[in-house]
């Protein structure tokens, strides 16, 4: 057993909560060609999000992720107000959200981490520069980052 296999005995579940399907598919694409297995999950704007996370409807048997990769600009809820949602949630509020965007502005990035986001990454607009970003994220973030275990809740 690796050092690795015992801080990550099971693949990593993520969340990514993006509307772009172009982004989305150049995720799928880097998380394929990295070097960890992890469970990918993608919704496709705020509300699909916040039902994931509480294991609403379709999503009643939805896995607790592990990390959460969150857009600002989505559709019915935005990313803001999905991060204050969850950081507000004391069950909720240990996962790590990793803000993926593509707005460079100071504004949304210090209103991201004032409501607690773990970090802010801007999507390069060159797909390569936009793949190599996500795979950087995912060595960090899913082999050498010590990700919060879930809590027993019985």
């Amino acid at each position: 057993m690796t050092d690795t296999d015992a801080i990550h005995p099971e693949p990593a579940q993520l969340l990514l909560v993006e509307d772009n399907p172009g982004d989305v598919r150049l995720t799928e694409e880097a998380f394929g060609q990295g070097r960890s297995e992890n469970d990918l999950h993608v919704v496709s704007d705020g509300g699909e999000a916040l039902d994931f996370l509480t294991r609403q409807d379709e999503y009643a048997d939805a896995p607790r992720p592990d990390l959460i990769l969150l857009d600002l600009n989505l559709p019915r809820t935005g990313g803001e107000e999905v991060l204050k949602e969850l950081k507000d949630d004391p069950e909720l509020r240990p996962i790590p959200v990793i803000v993926l965007t593509s707005s460079q502005t100071e504004e949304d990035i210090t209103r991201s981490y004032e409501r607690h986001a773990n970090a802010f990454l801007t999507k390069p607009v060159d797909p390569d520069e936009f793949i190599e970003t996500i795979r950087a994220f995912e060595t960090f973030w899913c082999t050498v980052v010590h990700l919060p275990p879930e809590v027993d809740e019985t």
